[in-house]
């Protein structure tokens, strides 16, 4: 935090920023104790929290030297203040080490980073307005999503997604995505996870047209870019399962908007649990895919995120953080309609998709 430094130009600028809140956001003691199979996010006060085995693996794979680690947050922070001074954004060491990490300490990345973390509020408002637990509480119910107590080998936590569980007839598509988008933010809280990165595993079972169609392209598009270019966290790998013929038609929605490095962790198992199991263990994995590792329990992380309300009304309930904000032409969200070649492009991808069911 800015207070752990001695008095500077930059600390004065910060000052004069009353709208910016440098502090993280309060963790309930009492609710955090009651989930201990998920890690605490660093106190508020940084300390660092790895363990000498991850403190050395951010410095071969994230360029992350311990020595210099807070004159590198102090460098990000000083550019925010200058090149930014409107950005209403915490600025606090916990907070701008996610972004750090998730561009190898690269400060001008990270700065990018920072505000196409932003301007995804501003540009996606239904997603993120009034975004708390207890507005997608009827997501979790579902059984659209959860998180599996135990971390892979690589200490990568696995977020699985069911998206056959949800019907177009249920609710918006868009309160699917603001339940990913709360979980990733719980993720993203511990430092094991920013070192770590996360792996995907997306069940397709029970995904039929109605699904595959509804978000169309814009719609992938606005996700995809969020999950690349818009938020501080390193996805390792993408596993998808019992995907129907009709995958063929969401994955060409997707791929066009993937980067080819992203593009190349995506792996297709199909019904085959053995392939699975080469890229997670069964030792992690619930019974339902074959896994030893007890019946999946989607109660768990649903309670977590519901506990943590106060935390996330602190984070996403407050003013744009934009405002007043003038940002380059070539950011990541530039409009809110979707163009006529999209239009077109959807039209196309529909005839496939129906053409694999």
């Amino acid at each position: 935090m800015l207070n752990a430094f001695p008095a500077s130009p930059s600390q004065s600028m910060a000052d004069q920023h009353e709208s910016i809140d440098l502090r993280s956001p309060p963790v309930d003691p009492a609710a955090a104790a009651g989930h201990s199979w998920f890690p605490a996010p660093p106190p508020p006060i940084y300390t660092c929290t790895l363990t000498p085995e991850l403190v050395a693996k951010a410095r071969e794979e994230l360029q992350e030297k311990p020595e210099w680690r807070l004159r590198d947050v102090q460098a990000l922070r000083d550019m925010i203040l200058k090149e930014q001074p409107n950005l209403r954004t915490r600025l606090d060491d916990t907070f701008l080490l996610r972004f750090l990490r998730a561009r190898k300490f690269d400060y001008d990345r990270a700065l990018q980073l920072l505000l196409n973390y932003h301007a995804g509020r501003k540009a996606w408002p239904e997603v993120f307005q009034d975004l708390k637990p207890s507005t997608v509480k009827h997501v979790l119910d579902l059984g659209f999503l959860t998180v599996l107590p135990q971390p892979d080998p690589n200490g990568r936590y696995i977020l699985c997604l069911r998206p056959g569980k949800w019907k177009p007839n249920d609710y918006p598509f868009v309160d699917n995505v603001r339940a990913i988008y709360l979980t990733l933010e719980k993720l993203i809280q511990p430092e094991e996870t920013q070192v770590n990165g996360i792996v995907i595993l997306a069940d397709y079972t029970g995904v039929g047209m109605s699904q595959a169609s509804n978000p169309g392209p814009f719609l992938a598009k606005k996700v995809v870019s969020i999950l690349q270019d818009g938020f501080p966290i390193r996805i390792k790998a993408v596993n998808i399962i019992n995907e129907p013929r009709i995958f063929k038609g969401i994955f060409a929605i997707i791929k066009p908007f993937l980067k080819e490095k992203m593009a190349e962790r995506y792996v297709l198992h199909g019904s085959d649990l053995r392939s699975l199991h080469r890229n997670i263990p069964r030792s992690v994995l619930p019974q339902e895919y074959g896994g030893t590792a007890g019946q999946l329990d989607m109660g768990a992380w649903s309670s977590l995120l519901l506990d943590c309300e106060e935390e996330f009304i602190v984070e996403f309930c407050q003013p744009d953080p934009l405002e007043g904000v003038v940002l380059p032409d070539s950011m990541l969200f530039e409009g809110e309609q979707a163009s006529g070649q999209d239009d077109d492009t959807f039209r196309g991808l529909r005839s496939q998709l129906y053409y694999c069911y």
